[in-house]
């Protein structure tokens, strides 16, 4: 095949620090940052004890996410593992809601960034924003994984660089003043006078937003070297990464600021309590982070959508020739990372920020779903898998997983249950249309070199 026709497979690069790397820069370590306003007046200050929860439930997903990416290291994450053990239609529709998560928090990303950058630097139009900080993020996209996790590397720093300066002033503040309202306390994951399951529940619903991006390391499975071993480890250690984080941050901002119904903005609230930490400098890295935290999820979201659309065209799902052209040069499916360049564009222009945040979780949360439920129907019931630890790994865990999605995914709003909605009822109209009415196996699409099983 000449250098002009491209390549169908990617060249393995990534072992396991660069997969790492890649799940934090996607998840962000800074994602408790713009959330903390919301998810401690939800919980009634108990934002600590919510992270731990949800941790609880993206820890059981990402084990289930690394046993299915053991059996089919593939590239088209959610997708392939739902087509291969479940149904070729239901994979579809699982790919294709996962798709609508890939391609929104790419678009996400880029319109926070646009609207922070106008507001910073007015003389610039929004429009002009929109389209320049998606050419960058396409471009580093273009220019394969290294260049990649290059960026991802610069712009994790900066974010844990902050971090780790928000902890430092935290700590020292709150040791230093005791018997003041700010001292350590248990009262982030347990106040008596405030406490109810129910808030928390419903702040762990958005507190477990955060985490998402880990499920994005399992598209990666053919630039990775020693997937099998590497794409599981991986997605649980860097599970484990953030949520430390993320509970130490929560329980630090809500020591510093306990009282959840005194934020003077709840959407910028810890703004404030970066600034009561360390002062106006911190205060002004913590604005410039987040600007660098929608970057950073931004390139990692896009190279994953790119590789779901390339799994998906080549099962014949989406155009073939387009979505499975690989760069020769530099092992990146080339026009998938364009059409989502494009698309963060033109949603830019035509979706508000709040309305894309409402409908990014539909996707990823359908999909774990549907991969806690492959690894009971692949090892449990497939292969027989039923001995003492079996009967842990195969069944009660990744049920235990299934459920607590289940119950976040109840929790979304009813915006983002009506867009996720009718994105499946197009997608299934497409596959309709492409399979003649069902009449055509799907199975049938998929060229011979492709195992289905």
């Amino acid at each position: 095949m000449s250098a002009a026709e491209g390549q169908r497979s990617f060249r393995p690069v990534l072992g396991l620090p660069g997969l790492i790397l890649f799940g934090i820069a996607f998840i962000t370590p800074t994602a408790p940052f713009p959330v903390f306003g919301i998810v401690s007046s939800v919980s009634h200050g108990h934002m600590a004890l919510a992270y731990v929860f949800a941790m609880f439930a993206m820890v059981l997903t990402a084990l289930s996410y690394g046993r299915m990416s053991a059996a089919y290291p593939a590239a088209g994450s959610a997708y392939t593992f739902t087509r291969r053990s479940l149904h070729p239609i239901l994979g579809f529709v699982t790919g294709w809601t996962m798709l609508l998560d890939y391609l929104l928090i790419p678009m996400l990303s880029v319109i926070y960034i646009s609207l922070t950058a106008a507001r910073l630097v007015p003389e610039i139009p929004y429009e002009v924003w929109i389209v320049t900080v998606a050419f960058l993020i396409t471009a580093a996209n273009l220019f394969g994984l290294r260049i990649t996790n290059h960026a991802n590397l610069v712009m994790t720093v900066i974010m844990s660089v902050s971090v780790i300066w928000f902890v430092v002033a935290a700590v020292r503040i709150l040791g230093a003043s005791p018997g003041s309202a700010s001292q350590f306390t248990w009262k982030p994951f347990y106040n008596p006078e405030t406490f109810s399951l129910s808030t928390v529940m419903a702040g762990t619903s958005i507190a477990a937003f955060s985490f998402l991006g880990f499920d994005g390391i399992s598209t990666l499975a053919e630039d990775t070297r020693n997937p099998r071993r590497d794409i599981g480890r991986a997605t649980v250690l860097v599970c484990l990464i953030v949520a430390a984080l993320f509970i130490l941050q929560a329980y630090l901002a809500q020591s510093l600021w306990p009282d959840f119904t005194s934020y003077p903005d709840v959407d910028t609230a810890f703004l404030d309590v970066a600034r009561l930490a360390g002062g106006d400098a911190l205060f002004s890295l913590v604005t410039f982070v987040l600007l660098v935290a929608g970057l950073s999820s931004a390139v990692a979201g896009q190279a994953s959508a790119s590789r779901l659309l390339f799994g998906m065209g080549r099962d014949r799902l989406l155009p073939h020739k387009i979505f499975t052209y690989i760069h020769p040069r530099f092992s990146t499916p080339t026009f998938g990372v364009l059409t989502v360049g494009l698309v963060s564009v033109i949603g830019g222009f035509f979706f508000s920020f709040r309305l894309a945040a409402e409908a990014v979780n539909f996707g990823a949360l359908f999909g774990f779903m549907c991969v806690n439920v492959c690894v009971v129907q692949h090892y449990f019931f497939r292969n027989a898998e039923r001995g003492v630890s079996g009967f842990l790994r195969n069944l009660l865990l990744p049920v235990a997983g299934f459920l607590v999605c289940l119950y976040v995914f109840g929790n979304l709003s009813s915006i983002a249950l009506w867009i996720g909605a009718i994105w499946c009822a197009c997608g299934i109209l497409g596959l309709a249309m492409r399979t003649r009415g069902f009449q055509t196996d799907l199975d049938a699409l998929i060229p011979a070199e492709i195992p289905v099983e």
